[in-house]
């Protein structure tokens, strides 16, 4: 895609296994828990628990929801910290960084696109990586939270068709037609994100995307390495 970077007005991107090599909310939940003093096998039964919800047929937004009640009660402030502090553990430990999209990011924001994260992440794991990156926007998942304090309801999911809709929105609002947007995802549920756009990009080896970029003439990045 180097020869169209320079037509791109906006450029959208998944972020985990995308730009990041792992699933940044499992690996998060697993360090909050650890600063909090729990004990190791908390979040192992509240990771097998999200699993297996997905194994069972549970549609993604659903187990999205069951994801943020773990933070019920919880200090917004102190999320946060623990987010920046997680962040940079991982990049102390090397290999956080899938370098064929963050690449693509960086040609086009030097290329002068908007480019946008869309995650079914939320603020504090994505700011970290905002920052490091150098994106414009970052479209996610929005827990709710009172008095400082996160209820453990979300009040806006970012999953399958709600990132293709934010996609169409922010293209609607800055006044680029989906022609000069570029879009890329690793898994089947960022189909209707590279759907919005026309330059659909397939991170992997997902059947469906890959499927669809080969009829609409898309291209592919190579996946997670293992």
């Amino acid at each position: 895609m180097r020869e169209a970077d320079e037509s791109i007005g906006m450029a959208f991107f998944d972020v985990d296994e995308t730009l990041l090599t792992f699933k940044s909310m499992f690996r998060f939940l697993a360090y909050h828990f650890r600063a909090r003093g729990l004990p190791p096998e908390v979040y192992e039964r509240a990771a097998a628990e999200l699993r297996n919800r997905a194994a069972a047929g549970v549609p993604r937004d659903e187990t999205n929801r069951d994801y943020y009640r773990h933070y019920s009660g919880r200090s917004v402030a102190e999320v946060a910290a623990h987010a920046r502090a997680w962040f940079t553990t991982e990049l102390t430990g090397g290999g956080a960084l899938h370098e064929p999209a963050v690449e693509a990011l960086r040609r086009h924001r030097e290329a002068g696109a908007i480019t946008v994260l869309v995650s079914g992440s939320f603020p504090p794991c994505l700011a970290p990586v905002r920052d490091l990156l150098g994106a414009d926007l970052v479209v996610c998942s929005e827990p709710e939270h009172r008095t400082g304090h996160y209820t453990g309801r979300l009040i806006r999911p970012m999953i399958g068709a709600q990132k293709g809709r934010a996609a169409q929105e922010l293209l609607a609002r800055y006044g680029i037609p989906p022609e000069r947007a570029a879009a890329y995802g690793d898994h089947a549920s960022d189909l209707p994100l590279l759907r919005a756009v026309g330059h659909p990009v397939a991170v992997g080896e997902d059947p469906q995307l890959g499927s669809y970029v080969l009829e609409v003439g898309g291209s592919r990045l190579p996946g997670i390495p293992g």
